[in-house]
This record gives C-alpha cells, structure tokens and sequence, in this order.
C-alpha cells in the first residue's frame, strides 16, 4: 500500500515537472519571437542588458558569465554586437589593459528600459488568467523547490 502511495506521489511530482517545463517553453518561445519582431534582438542579449541594467557601474566578464549561468565565450559574442550597436561600453579597469568592465550606454539602458516595458507586457498578456491570489500561491508553493547543483547527482 506504501509502496503505491510513493508511486502516485512520483507520478503527480513528474506530471507538476512536465507542466512547468511546457508552460516555460511556451513563454518562453512566445518572447523569443516578440523580441526578434519587436526589436530584431534576442532572448540572450535582453538577458544581457538586464544583468547590465542591475548593475550601473559594470561587471567583468565573468561576473556577466557567473550571472547569466552561462560561458564566457557565450557572452564575448553578444557583448560585441551590443558595442557595435552603441548599447554596451568596454571601460578598462586600472592599469591593466586585459581587464575590462562592460556596462550599458545611455542608449543601452535606454533601448533596455523599452524592451523591458514591452517584456512586462507580454508577460502580463501572457499571465492574464492568473490573479494576484494566484500568482502569489505559485510563487509559495513553487519556492518550495529548492534544487542546487550536483544535489540530484
């Protein structure tokens, strides 16, 4: 009897997991898309520019790597095209020329405060049947998940 207990609990735990994971990558392919006709940007360089946007003073590369969750080399990329499109600066730090500390322009921070108006829109539209009551019992019940790297190993 136990042992078929468990067995509805995991089934109910994986139904919760696939759900999750289906509504994230709706959401997630609905702002991809608003943002490449909207803007002709991505999902990535938004990501990008709000990391930027949080810290006014700049970050290093790895510290935009560290935050993002994602390799160096996957940054280097965007981060050139945000210089080339004026949205994003290289300051060196100090005296070492290696070092550098990328941060937002005026028209990056100004171009990001745009998009993330039209993020939050969407992501309202998107939301629409979900009321405060609602989105704060998601959010309680889904903090319960706590599930930190290599724990799972």
């Amino acid at each position: 009897m136990r042992d078929q207990v468990d067995k509805n609990i995991a089934r109910q735990k994986l139904r919760v997991w696939l759900r999750i994971l289906k509504i994230t990558r709706s959401i997630e392919a609905e702002l991809r898309d608003k943002l490449r006709i909207e803007y002709g940007s991505t999902l990535p360089r938004f990501d990008v520019l709000a990391a930027l946007y949080r810290v006014p003073n700049g970050l290093r590369m790895s510290e935009l790597s560290s935050v993002l969750k994602v390799s160096n080399g996957n940054i280097t990329g965007i981060i050139t095209r945000h210089v080339k499109d004026n949205l994003v600066e290289r300051v060196p730090v100090g005296n070492d020329k290696r070092a550098m500390v990328v941060k937002l322009t005026g028209e990056g921070a100004t171009h990001f405060l745009e998009m993330a108006q039209s993020h939050s829109q969407w992501l309202d539209e998107l939301l629409n049947d979900i009321d405060a009551e609602d989105a704060a019992l998601l959010i309680e019940l889904l903090s319960k998940v706590d599930v930190k790297k290599g724990e799972l190993d």
